[in-house]
């Protein structure tokens, strides 16, 4: 395993649509462990292969609390079957747009649809932290970013407070 670069904003990686993978192999499992120690390492909950420059449609997640042990998640093509009309909000950060967070409104609840690291499709529910996460990790594979359903204002001040940040390191 080996820790990965991770893309911030205005990096215009982030903003490809990402295709979907072919099939799980060692090569993708590789990757998505890889993925799984750089969020880890950053640290976060969740990453898309977008995030570290790879284009390809693959989410790892982690949403184990402090102190519980590791429940490391991989999706692979995942898709949304469904979602709840009611929606809720949640104050959100992303790797990409480092000490950022804004509220973003979201489905409360979601059907998710996608292939775990053996390869195998599985559907499942998502609620909560759980909807929010995988949904935030999914628009990366569309090229779109938290900030990018705040208001003009508040996406080009977060984007400047990135590049300050990045300039000041």
């Amino acid at each position: 395993m080996a820790l990965r670069e991770i893309l911030v904003v205005p990096n215009p990686v982030l903003k490809q649509v990402s295709a979907p993978v072919e099939a799980v192999d060692d090569e993708l499992r590789a990757l998505m462990d890889d993925m799984l120690e750089t969020m880890y390492a950053a640290p976060g909950i969740g990453l898309a292969a977008v995030q570290v420059g790879v284009p390809k449609r693959v989410i790892v997640m982690d949403l184990a609390r402090e102190g519980e042990a590791p429940a490391p998640r991989y999706y692979v093509n995942p898709e949304i079957v469904s979602a709840s009309e009611e929606t809720a909000p949640y104050e959100e950060g992303c790797l990409s747009v480092p000490e950022i967070f804004e509220e973003v409104e979201r489905p409360a609840r979601v059907r998710l649809r996608y292939l775990n690291y053996q390869g195998e499709q599985v559907e499942e529910d998502a609620e909560g932290l759980f909807a929010v996460c995988v949904q935030h990790e999914m628009d990366h594979l569309q090229g779109v970013l938290f900030i990018d359903h705040l208001s003009r204002l508040k996406r080009e001040q977060a984007v400047k407070k990135v590049k300050k940040q990045a300039k000041a390191a």
